[in-house]
């Protein structure tokens, strides 16, 4: 039993982990590449940095394949 909890623990802190830097990716991702235009910037940023892992994933698969076929970056 003790072995079952010491891997559970070790699988939650790895998601956990990779969680967090796919979270500080995408924030620098919109920081950087995000147009000027608008307040599209700032509105990306809100979202990825008060909706965590959830509103990075909603970037990286709605706006961000948007973006890079729109403005090449």
């Amino acid at each position: 039993m003790g072995i079952i909890f010491i891997l559970f623990w070790l699988v939650a802190m790895g998601i956990g982990v990779l969680a967090t830097i796919f979270w500080v990716w995408m924030i620098i991702d919109v920081a950087k590449n995000e147009p000027e235009n608008g307040n599209d910037k700032v509105l990306w940023i809100l979202i990825v940095v008060l909706a965590g892992v959830i509103g990075a994933g909603v970037y990286y698969f709605v706006r961000r394949p948007e973006r890079m076929s729109k403005f090449g970056k």
